[in-house]
């Protein structure tokens, strides 16, 4: 099987798990989102065992699991959100644990531990609230905005490749991603609004303001978010983050950029009232 085509076969197989699992059912939103999550969150361990830290993987995929279903739970009306704030202090067992393991670097370890959670389980779990969104004033399931979110990403990251490839001269940070450049950034973020503005009138419980807002929010932190990750993989000196799709690396490398730009996201919608 040739890399194109393992590549394009991995890519639809993606993008059909993606928008069905947002799509279909409540339900089925949180049973595939939860398995990408445990399984980006182990990549994140796995990747920081390679340099050198030793994370709590069980506890820390298993904590990550729990911040997801009571997200989901909240999300959806079924538990107060004050149980989530009551959660909060069960993340000091982490550190607890700490104290009876056998393992050197304490405070290192059981600060990767608790990483995973902030950069992997939290992002994925805040994706509840925004497909329970208040739309026409009731929290019912509506995938859309999420599904508008990834359009975007996917614009994106395709148009600044394209642009990138035929005119990038002028790099960001060589240092850190050689590939990425300011014409590809360019073309990719002007494209990336278009896809806001049709995304606008495709789904139409936000306003055209709300949706290229969130269209510039998810350009400069998601490319924030896939220079940090770049930047973890330079460091540890690898070059995906996993081997889970064939031709596309690890769901790290897939998701970087939605890990940081779904926060900011989530603060946006709470602002203009959304939750």
């Amino acid at each position: 099987m040739n890399d194109l085509f393992k590549r394009s076969l991995t890519g639809i197989a993606y993008i059909t798990i993606m928008l069905g699992g947002i799509i279909i059912h409540p339900f089925i939103f949180a049973s595939v989102f939860a398995i990408i999550m445990f399984f980006t969150q182990s990549e994140f361990y796995k990747i920081s065992e390679k340099a050198t830290f030793s994370p709590q993987k069980s506890f820390g995929l298993i904590l990550g699991l729990v911040l997801f279903i009571l997200f989901f739970l909240a999300a959806k009306d079924i538990i107060p959100y004050s149980i989530i704030l009551v959660s909060v202090p069960f993340l000091f067992f982490i550190f607890i644990a700490e104290l009876f393991r056998t393992k050197s670097n304490a405070l290192k370890n059981g600060a990767i531990t608790l990483l995973g959670l902030i950069y992997v389980a939290l992002p994925f779990s805040l994706m509840n609230f925004i497909v329970f969104a208040q739309t026409s004033g009731s929290n019912n399931f509506y995938p859309w905005i999420m599904v508008g979110i990834l359009l975007i990403i996917w614009i994106y990251d395709s148009m600044a490749y394209v642009f990138g490839s035929l005119l990038g001269k002028h790099k960001i940070a060589s240092k850190i991603s050689p590939a990425k450049s300011w014409e590809g950034l360019i073309g990719g973020t002007i494209f990336a609004v278009i896809m806001g503005l049709v995304n606008a009138v495709l789904f139409q419980e936000l306003s055209m303001f709300n949706w290229v807002v969130i269209a510039l929010l998810t350009v400069i932190f998601g490319t924030i978010g896939d220079f940090f990750e770049s930047k973890i993989k330079r460091e540890i000196g690898i070059k995906d983050s996993g081997n889970i799709l064939p031709g596309h690396g690890g769901l790290l490398d897939r998701f970087d950029s939605l890990l940081f730009a779904i926060p900011i996201i989530f603060v946006w919608l709470s602002l203009i009232d959304k939750f």
